[in-house]
Protein backbone atom coordinates (compact mmCIF):
# COMPACT_ATOMS: atom_id res chain seq x y z
CA UNK A 1 0.00 0.00 0.00
CA UNK A 2 1.57 2.86 -1.13
CA UNK A 3 2.19 6.05 1.21
CA UNK A 4 0.50 3.68 4.40
CA UNK A 5 2.37 4.38 7.53
CA UNK A 6 1.92 2.42 10.37
CA UNK A 7 0.71 4.31 13.43
CA UNK A 8 3.29 4.70 16.31
CA UNK A 9 3.56 3.29 19.40
CA UNK A 10 3.90 5.30 22.95
CA UNK A 11 7.51 4.34 23.99
CA UNK A 12 8.44 2.73 27.29
CA UNK A 13 7.77 4.99 31.00
CA UNK A 14 11.32 5.07 32.30
CA UNK A 15 10.75 5.65 36.81
CA UNK A 16 12.86 5.63 39.69
CA UNK A 17 12.71 3.42 42.98
CA UNK A 18 12.56 6.72 45.60
CA UNK A 19 13.73 6.06 49.39
CA UNK A 20 10.36 5.50 50.60
CA UNK A 21 9.61 2.18 48.21
CA UNK A 22 13.26 0.84 48.94
CA UNK A 23 12.81 -3.09 49.65
CA UNK A 24 8.99 -3.18 48.92
CA UNK A 25 7.84 -5.88 45.95
CA UNK A 26 7.45 -4.43 42.46
CA UNK A 27 3.69 -5.45 42.16
CA UNK A 28 3.54 -3.20 45.18
CA UNK A 29 5.13 -0.34 43.80
CA UNK A 30 2.69 -0.67 40.93
CA UNK A 31 -0.25 -0.64 43.14
CA UNK A 32 0.92 2.65 45.12
CA UNK A 33 1.90 4.74 42.18
CA UNK A 34 0.29 3.11 39.58
CA UNK A 35 -3.01 1.46 40.10
CA UNK A 36 -4.65 1.73 37.10
CA UNK A 37 -2.50 -0.67 36.37
CA UNK A 38 -3.74 -4.51 37.49
CA UNK A 39 -1.84 -6.89 38.51
CA UNK A 40 -2.86 -9.43 35.56
CA UNK A 41 -1.19 -6.41 33.52
CA UNK A 42 2.18 -6.59 35.24
CA UNK A 43 1.93 -10.40 35.16
CA UNK A 44 1.71 -10.40 31.50
CA UNK A 45 4.36 -7.71 30.95
CA UNK A 46 6.66 -9.60 33.07
CA UNK A 47 5.99 -12.86 30.88
CA UNK A 48 6.64 -10.85 28.09
CA UNK A 49 9.86 -9.58 28.83
CA UNK A 50 8.50 -5.96 28.68
CA UNK A 51 8.85 -5.20 32.43
CA UNK A 52 12.49 -4.20 33.54
CA UNK A 53 13.86 -3.73 36.24
CA UNK A 54 17.87 -1.87 36.78
CA UNK A 55 17.81 -3.42 32.92
CA UNK A 56 17.21 -6.94 33.60
CA UNK A 57 13.44 -8.99 33.01
CA UNK A 58 11.42 -8.29 36.30
CA UNK A 59 8.67 -10.55 37.70
CA UNK A 60 6.51 -9.00 40.10
CA UNK A 61 7.82 -10.70 43.50
CA UNK A 62 10.90 -8.79 42.77
CA UNK A 63 12.37 -6.29 45.36
CA UNK A 64 13.34 -3.06 44.43
CA UNK A 65 16.10 -0.99 46.06
CA UNK A 66 16.20 2.99 45.71
CA UNK A 67 17.70 4.24 42.51
CA UNK A 68 16.53 1.34 40.48
CA UNK A 69 15.32 2.28 37.35
CA UNK A 70 11.78 0.20 36.20
CA UNK A 71 11.05 0.36 33.04
CA UNK A 72 7.61 0.36 32.30
CA UNK A 73 5.50 -0.31 28.37
CA UNK A 74 2.96 1.80 27.60
CA UNK A 75 -0.57 0.73 28.40
CA UNK A 76 -1.30 0.73 24.75
CA UNK A 77 1.44 -1.86 23.90
CA UNK A 78 -0.49 -4.55 25.78
CA UNK A 79 -1.98 -7.06 23.36
CA UNK A 80 -5.60 -8.08 24.38
CA UNK A 81 -6.40 -11.03 26.36
CA UNK A 82 -9.77 -12.56 26.86
CA UNK A 83 -11.26 -11.33 30.01
CA UNK A 84 -10.42 -13.81 32.96
CA UNK A 85 -13.04 -14.52 36.09
CA UNK A 86 -11.56 -12.10 38.98
CA UNK A 87 -11.15 -14.53 41.71
CA UNK A 88 -13.24 -13.39 44.46
CA UNK A 89 -12.20 -12.35 47.47
CA UNK A 90 -13.05 -13.51 50.47
CA UNK A 91 -16.09 -12.15 52.30
CA UNK A 92 -15.62 -10.39 55.59
CA UNK A 93 -17.96 -11.48 58.57
CA UNK A 94 -20.05 -8.79 60.25
CA UNK A 95 -16.91 -8.62 63.15
CA UNK A 96 -14.29 -7.95 60.83
CA UNK A 97 -16.76 -5.38 59.01
CA UNK A 98 -17.38 -3.59 62.48
CA UNK A 99 -13.83 -3.92 63.71
CA UNK A 100 -12.14 -1.70 60.70
CA UNK A 101 -15.20 0.56 61.09
CA UNK A 102 -14.17 1.11 64.43
CA UNK A 103 -10.50 1.69 63.43
CA UNK A 104 -11.59 4.90 61.68
CA UNK A 105 -10.86 8.38 63.44
CA UNK A 106 -10.89 10.51 60.19
CA UNK A 107 -12.77 10.30 57.04
CA UNK A 108 -13.48 12.60 54.05
CA UNK A 109 -13.92 12.67 50.38
CA UNK A 110 -10.03 11.49 49.81
CA UNK A 111 -8.86 9.41 52.78
CA UNK A 112 -9.77 7.24 55.81
CA UNK A 113 -7.36 7.74 58.83
CA UNK A 114 -7.12 4.49 60.71
CA UNK A 115 -5.80 4.04 64.68
CA UNK A 116 -4.18 0.30 63.90
CA UNK A 117 -3.81 -1.51 66.63
CA UNK A 118 -0.87 -3.15 67.76
CA UNK A 119 -0.43 -6.78 66.40
CA UNK A 120 -2.15 -6.69 62.79
CA UNK A 121 -0.19 -6.71 60.21
CA UNK A 122 -0.74 -3.79 57.27
CA UNK A 123 -0.65 -5.86 54.34
CA UNK A 124 -0.66 -9.98 53.52
CA UNK A 125 2.13 -12.81 53.30
CA UNK A 126 3.10 -15.98 52.57
CA UNK A 127 1.55 -16.54 56.70
CA UNK A 128 -0.03 -14.02 57.29
CA UNK A 129 -3.80 -14.18 56.15
CA UNK A 130 -5.14 -11.77 59.05
CA UNK A 131 -3.90 -8.20 57.56
CA UNK A 132 -5.52 -4.74 57.71
CA UNK A 133 -5.16 -4.14 53.29
CA UNK A 134 -7.92 -7.32 53.77
CA UNK A 135 -10.36 -5.72 55.97
CA UNK A 136 -10.22 -2.62 53.71
CA UNK A 137 -13.11 -4.09 51.87
CA UNK A 138 -15.33 -3.40 55.14
CA UNK A 139 -14.52 0.21 53.99
CA UNK A 140 -15.34 0.33 50.24
CA UNK A 141 -18.20 1.78 48.60
CA UNK A 142 -19.64 1.34 45.01
CA UNK A 143 -17.47 4.04 43.38
CA UNK A 144 -14.18 2.29 44.92
CA UNK A 145 -12.17 0.11 47.05
CA UNK A 146 -9.86 1.69 50.05
CA UNK A 147 -6.12 1.86 48.67
CA UNK A 148 -3.11 1.70 51.08
CA UNK A 149 -0.42 4.22 50.59
CA UNK A 150 1.70 3.76 53.48
CA UNK A 151 2.72 1.17 56.04
CA UNK A 152 2.79 0.34 60.13
CA UNK A 153 5.13 -2.37 61.32
CA UNK A 154 2.49 -5.06 62.30
CA UNK A 155 3.29 -4.17 66.52
CA UNK A 156 3.31 -0.44 65.21
CA UNK A 157 -0.03 0.69 66.58
CA UNK A 158 -1.39 4.17 65.09
CA UNK A 159 -2.69 7.10 62.38
CA UNK A 160 -2.43 5.32 59.30
CA UNK A 161 -3.87 6.96 56.23
CA UNK A 162 -5.49 5.15 53.18
CA UNK A 163 -6.76 6.44 49.98
CA UNK A 164 -10.45 6.51 49.05
CA UNK A 165 -10.11 6.70 44.94
CA UNK A 166 -6.92 6.23 42.08
CA UNK A 167 -6.89 10.09 41.93
CA UNK A 168 -6.15 10.19 45.53
CA UNK A 169 -4.25 7.55 46.04
CA UNK A 170 -1.40 8.94 43.30
CA UNK A 171 -1.51 12.65 45.55
CA UNK A 172 -0.73 11.07 49.18
CA UNK A 173 1.82 8.48 47.24
CA UNK A 174 3.82 11.93 46.30
CA UNK A 175 3.29 13.38 49.37
CA UNK A 176 5.03 10.31 51.32
CA UNK A 177 7.87 10.03 48.49
CA UNK A 178 8.73 13.40 48.40
CA UNK A 179 8.50 14.14 52.70
CA UNK A 180 6.24 16.84 52.39
CA UNK A 181 3.81 14.75 54.91
CA UNK A 182 4.40 14.75 58.53
CA UNK A 183 4.25 11.67 61.30
CA UNK A 184 4.92 12.02 64.37
CA UNK A 185 5.46 8.90 66.80
CA UNK A 186 5.82 8.65 70.50
CA UNK A 187 7.96 5.86 71.72
CA UNK A 188 8.78 4.57 75.58
CA UNK A 189 12.65 4.28 75.32
CA UNK A 190 15.02 2.45 77.76
CA UNK A 191 16.84 4.82 79.72
CA UNK A 192 17.44 8.77 79.43
CA UNK A 193 19.58 10.15 76.51
CA UNK A 194 22.19 12.77 77.82
CA UNK A 195 20.71 15.71 75.50
CA UNK A 196 16.87 16.28 74.79
CA UNK A 197 17.11 16.35 71.28
CA UNK A 198 19.20 15.11 68.91
CA UNK A 199 19.11 14.16 65.07
CA UNK A 200 20.16 10.69 64.23
CA UNK A 201 21.90 10.47 60.53
CA UNK A 202 22.97 6.65 60.20
CA UNK A 203 22.41 4.59 57.18
CA UNK A 204 20.65 1.73 57.14
CA UNK A 205 20.84 -1.48 54.96
CA UNK A 206 19.59 -4.86 55.54
CA UNK A 207 21.16 -6.70 57.78
CA UNK A 208 22.92 -10.30 56.15
CA UNK A 209 21.52 -13.54 56.98
CA UNK A 210 18.08 -12.20 58.61
CA UNK A 211 16.60 -12.49 55.32
CA UNK A 212 15.81 -8.67 55.07
CA UNK A 213 13.75 -9.21 57.83
CA UNK A 214 16.44 -6.88 60.34
CA UNK A 215 18.02 -3.67 59.45
CA UNK A 216 21.57 -2.32 60.84
CA UNK A 217 23.98 0.42 60.75
CA UNK A 218 26.33 0.47 57.33
CA UNK A 219 27.95 3.44 56.30
CA UNK A 220 29.44 1.25 53.10
CA UNK A 221 25.76 -0.62 52.06
CA UNK A 222 22.95 1.91 53.75
CA UNK A 223 21.00 4.02 52.39
CA UNK A 224 20.23 7.16 54.13
CA UNK A 225 17.93 7.48 57.06
CA UNK A 226 17.45 10.05 59.27
CA UNK A 227 15.46 10.48 62.62
CA UNK A 228 14.93 13.69 64.76
CA UNK A 229 13.51 12.90 68.33
CA UNK A 230 13.05 15.26 71.79
CA UNK A 231 12.69 14.04 74.82
CA UNK A 232 9.03 14.46 76.31
CA UNK A 233 9.32 13.62 80.13
CA UNK A 234 12.03 11.18 82.10
CA UNK A 235 11.28 8.47 84.79
CA UNK A 236 14.49 9.23 86.59
CA UNK A 237 17.39 7.29 84.47
CA UNK A 238 14.85 4.00 83.95
CA UNK A 239 12.89 5.74 81.33
CA UNK A 240 11.98 7.92 78.95
CA UNK A 241 9.08 8.92 76.71
CA UNK A 242 10.46 10.73 73.25
CA UNK A 243 8.74 12.00 70.02
CA UNK A 244 10.23 10.61 67.02
CA UNK A 245 9.52 12.20 63.43
CA UNK A 246 11.24 9.69 60.82
CA UNK A 247 12.77 11.91 57.76
CA UNK A 248 13.27 9.31 55.45
CA UNK A 249 10.88 5.60 55.11
CA UNK A 250 13.44 3.12 55.62
CA UNK A 251 12.50 -0.78 56.90
CA UNK A 252 12.28 -0.44 61.02
CA UNK A 253 13.91 2.70 61.02
CA UNK A 254 12.74 4.43 63.99
CA UNK A 255 13.47 0.70 65.83
CA UNK A 256 17.07 0.39 64.80
CA UNK A 257 17.68 4.17 65.16
CA UNK A 258 17.01 4.39 68.57
CA UNK A 259 19.16 0.96 69.76
CA UNK A 260 21.84 2.61 67.82
CA UNK A 261 21.60 5.51 70.47
CA UNK A 262 21.60 2.83 72.87
CA UNK A 263 18.10 3.55 73.87
CA UNK A 264 15.93 0.75 72.46
CA UNK A 265 12.53 1.25 72.21
CA UNK A 266 10.64 -0.78 75.09
CA UNK A 267 9.22 -4.14 74.29
CA UNK A 268 11.89 -4.34 71.38
CA UNK A 269 13.23 -8.13 71.40
CA UNK A 270 14.52 -7.72 67.84
CA UNK A 271 16.91 -4.70 68.27
CA UNK A 272 16.89 -4.53 71.91
CA UNK A 273 17.41 -8.10 72.93
CA UNK A 274 16.87 -8.98 77.05
CA UNK A 275 17.70 -4.85 77.71
CA UNK A 276 14.37 -4.04 75.69
CA UNK A 277 12.40 -4.93 78.84
CA UNK A 278 11.08 -3.08 81.52
CA UNK A 279 10.14 -4.57 85.47
CA UNK A 280 6.99 -3.32 87.44
CA UNK A 281 4.45 -3.95 85.81
CA UNK A 282 5.54 -2.41 82.07
CA UNK A 283 3.91 -4.08 79.49
CA UNK A 284 5.99 -6.46 77.09
CA UNK A 285 4.70 -5.28 73.76
CA UNK A 286 6.13 -2.63 71.36
CA UNK A 287 6.24 0.83 72.75
CA UNK A 288 5.56 2.49 69.51
CA UNK A 289 2.64 4.73 68.44
CA UNK A 290 2.13 6.89 65.01
CA UNK A 291 0.43 9.12 67.29
CA UNK A 292 -0.28 12.25 64.75
CA UNK A 293 -0.22 12.45 60.69
CA UNK A 294 -0.31 15.94 58.85
CA UNK A 295 -0.68 15.85 55.02
CA UNK A 296 -1.71 18.00 51.80
CA UNK A 297 -5.77 16.43 50.85
CA UNK A 298 -5.82 16.49 47.33
CA UNK A 299 -8.24 20.00 47.27
CA UNK A 300 -5.79 21.97 48.67
CA UNK A 301 -6.87 21.56 52.47
CA UNK A 302 -4.98 19.95 55.01
CA UNK A 303 -5.27 16.69 56.78
CA UNK A 304 -3.97 16.56 60.50
CA UNK A 305 -5.09 13.77 63.10
CA UNK A 306 -4.30 12.18 65.96
CA UNK A 307 -4.40 8.74 67.13
CA UNK A 308 -4.99 7.63 70.36
CA UNK A 309 -2.67 5.30 72.37
CA UNK A 310 -3.56 1.76 72.73
CA UNK A 311 -4.20 0.30 76.17
CA UNK A 312 -1.04 -1.06 76.86
CA UNK A 313 1.09 2.11 75.97
CA UNK A 314 -1.44 4.72 78.16
CA UNK A 315 -1.10 2.55 81.08
CA UNK A 316 2.33 2.50 81.11
CA UNK A 317 3.29 5.92 80.57
CA UNK A 318 0.16 6.34 83.57
CA UNK A 319 2.68 3.78 85.64
CA UNK A 320 5.54 6.13 85.22
CA UNK A 321 4.07 9.37 85.98
CA UNK A 322 3.89 10.58 82.43
CA UNK A 323 0.86 12.93 80.80
CA UNK A 324 -0.41 12.30 77.54
CA UNK A 325 -0.49 16.45 77.18
CA UNK A 326 2.82 17.19 77.35
CA UNK A 327 3.65 15.38 74.19
CA UNK A 328 0.63 17.29 72.39
CA UNK A 329 1.99 20.50 73.79
CA UNK A 330 4.78 20.20 71.73
CA UNK A 331 5.12 22.10 68.29
CA UNK A 332 5.13 20.49 64.82
CA UNK A 333 8.31 20.97 62.52
CA UNK A 334 7.16 21.38 59.19
CA UNK A 335 9.09 19.62 56.40
CA UNK A 336 11.41 20.73 53.87
CA UNK A 337 10.83 19.65 50.43
CA UNK A 338 13.23 17.02 48.85
CA UNK A 339 15.01 17.85 45.67
CA UNK A 340 12.93 15.24 44.05
CA UNK A 341 9.81 17.58 45.27
CA UNK A 342 11.28 21.10 44.21
CA UNK A 343 11.93 19.41 40.60
CA UNK A 344 8.55 17.79 40.31
CA UNK A 345 6.74 21.03 41.46
CA UNK A 346 9.12 23.40 38.95
CA UNK A 347 8.36 20.84 36.14
CA UNK A 348 4.29 21.21 37.06
CA UNK A 349 5.12 24.95 36.70
CA UNK A 350 6.74 24.86 33.10
CA UNK A 351 4.03 22.39 32.41
CA UNK A 352 1.56 24.81 32.96
CA UNK A 353 2.91 27.47 31.77
CA UNK A 354 3.27 25.69 28.29
CA UNK A 355 -0.55 24.94 28.45
CA UNK A 356 -1.24 28.89 28.81
CA UNK A 357 0.71 29.46 25.69
CA UNK A 358 -0.61 26.75 24.03
CA UNK A 359 -4.31 28.34 24.60
CA UNK A 360 -2.78 31.78 23.86
CA UNK A 361 -1.88 30.75 19.93
CA UNK A 362 -4.92 28.99 19.65
CA UNK A 363 -6.78 32.24 20.59
CA UNK A 364 -4.48 34.07 18.31
CA UNK A 365 -4.91 31.64 15.30
CA UNK A 366 -9.37 32.17 15.91
CA UNK A 367 -9.16 35.75 15.64
CA UNK A 368 -6.75 36.08 12.78
CA UNK A 369 -9.07 33.51 10.98
CA UNK A 370 -12.54 35.38 12.11
CA UNK A 371 -11.06 38.49 10.52
CA UNK A 372 -9.79 37.13 7.23
CA UNK A 373 -13.44 36.07 6.70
Amino acid sequence: MSGYRAPSMPDPRTFTVSEDDDGIRLDRWFKRHMPEVSFNIVSRWARTGQLRLAGKRAVPGDRIEAGQEIRVPPLDATPARPARVERKREALTADEEQFVRDMVIHRDADAFVLNKPPGLATQGGTKTTQHLDRLLDGLADEDARPKLVHRLDKDTSGALLVARSARSAGHFAKAFSGRTARKVYWALIVGVPSTDEGLIDAPLAKQPGTGGEKMHISEEHGLPAKTRWRVIDRAGNRAAWVELQPLTGRTHQLRAHMAALGHPIVGDAKYGGAEAFLTGGISRKLHLHARRIRIDAPDGGVIDVTAELPAHMAESLATLGFSPMAGDSLPLEQPKASPEAKQRKVAAAAKARRRERRGERRARGSQERTKRR
